[in-house]
């Protein structure tokens, strides 16, 4: 006879890695049944502790969870003991947890879709950690970022970054409107990171940006896609690029898998003389 599990996927961001997390784990245990709640963009305590206190009304209740910040992450913690549920951060050892738990071996064989080991957890949590510092984002935790990645609207550089994140690199993108759009932290320390700056050619620019206005049915920004200013955009671009010492790939007819794929060889290069 098979048991059913409520269980609980609480998540700061949207809540794909960790349901994708759980397919994998659930993939081990095959003889149960799980009612699934999902719960995203849970960034206070008040809405954990709503989570919780419903949770607790299911003697089968299972936390799973993703957080960032630390103290939420210690409070979900804390109070999922005192409610007796079991609760678990998606980098701990989930299989042997469960094992446990369920009072059930593991198969130990591929799921299929994922292999839960080092490397999966390694590039689960770059793929957090890109997410949380796309386009700007969380500039005061640049410094824990692998790479580092600038360029001018429309360089390809959030979908590099997920590619990256996805062979377990931290990516950090940033939008470089000119000199001063750089965080001061990364001019003080322009080697913090393997910093890697994107350009394209201005023409294919207009391209990608007059379709990119078509696409969102928007009123053409004539400033957005003027090719003079474009061209100017890209050259004080290449100019930073310089200043900096900064690495510099032209991604005008390059894919992302290509312009990564020079990326991470640029990296090796980078840690290597680190």
């Amino acid at each position: 006879m098979s048991n059913t599990y409520e269980i609980y996927l609480i998540s700061d961001s949207t809540g794909e890695m960790l349901e994708r997390i759980f397919i994998a784990i659930k993939a081990q245990f095959k003889n149960n049944n799980y009612k699934i709640h999902t719960y995203s963009f849970t960034r206070t305590e008040n809405q954990i502790f709503k989570i919780l206190s419903e949770a607790e009304k299911n003697d089968s209740a299972i936390i799973l969870y993703s957080i960032v910040d630390i103290n939420l992450a210690k409070y979900l913690a804390n109070t999922s003991e005192e409610k007796k549920i079991p609760c678990f951060g998606v980098l701990g050892d989930l299989i042997l947890s469960f094992s446990k738990l369920l009072n059930q071996k593991a198969s130990h064989q591929p799921s299929g879709q994922y292999a839960l080991n080092e490397e999966y957890y390694k590039r689960i949590a770059a793929i957090q950690f890109t997410m949380n510092h796309d386009d700007g984002n969380q500039i005061k935790e640049l410094n824990k970022s692998e790479i580092i990645l600038l360029g001018v609207s429309r360089t390809s550089k959030t979908p590099t970054s997920i590619y990256l994140a996805n062979k377990g690199f931290k990516t950090s993108n940033i939008p470089l409107v000119n000199e001063n759009s750089i965080p001061k932290t990364l001019k003080e320390n322009p080697k913090m990171a393997c910093v890697i700056g994107l350009n394209t050619e201005a023409e294919r620019l207009v391209d990608i940006r007059k379709n990119r206005m078509t696409s969102l049915k928007e009123t053409e920004n004539k400033s957005y896609t003027d090719l003079e200013k474009i061209q100017k955009e890209v050259d004080q671009a290449k100019d930073t690029f310089r200043k900096y010492k900064w690495p510099s790939i032209d991604v005008t007819r390059k894919s992302v898998e290509e312009t990564a794929a020079s990326i991470i060889k640029i990296y090796e290069i980078y840690k290597q003389n680190d």
